[in-house]
């Protein structure tokens, strides 16, 4: 009974603090995103046509965990099957992020547009035991600066 008593508060607690945390994260990314609005994302092929000037190679990283709750949600799902929904908002967190992370690095150089804008997402203490699965995006990009 006790088992029972104690999932059910680690459940509790991980749904709290965790929407908790995510809903503080989210409100971040999006005034960071619209701070660096301005910062300009484009492929090569519209690249060809605008006369731009200097260029560096830039990358972002970030590496976001999954609460106790939707990690026991996931397994949960995982056992029956079924779309495992509850990681879409970590991996939509990590990605903007890791885009956020390199703007930043734009702007912090002068540089107000990122050619060729590339995510890689890649996943940490997958199987390991006991373990807390986590996710990694890297962003990278070329920055220049558009005349």
């Amino acid at each position: 009974m006790f088992d029972l008593i104690y999932l059910l508060l680690l459940l509790f607690l991980g749904y709290g603090f965790g929407t908790y945390l995510e809903k503080k994260h989210y409100k971040r990314i999006k005034i960071d995103e619209n701070e660096l609005k301005n910062i300009v994302i484009l492929s090569k092929r519209d690249a060809k046509e605008i006369q731009l000037e200097g260029t560096k190679l830039l990358n972002g990283n970030v590496v976001i965990s999954i609460d106790f709750f939707k990690k026991f949600v996931a397994g949960f799902i995982n056992f029956f099957g079924g779309k495992i929904v509850v990681y879409e908002t970590l991996l939509d967190r990590a990605r903007r992020e890791a885009i956020i992370r390199v703007k930043k690095q734009a702007k912090n150089l002068g540089y107000n547009c990122l050619i060729n804008l590339r995510l890689e997402t890649s996943s940490i203490s997958k199987g390991t035991k006991g373990n807390v699965g986590s996710i990694e995006v890297l962003a990278y990009a070329t920055a220049t600066k558009m005349l």
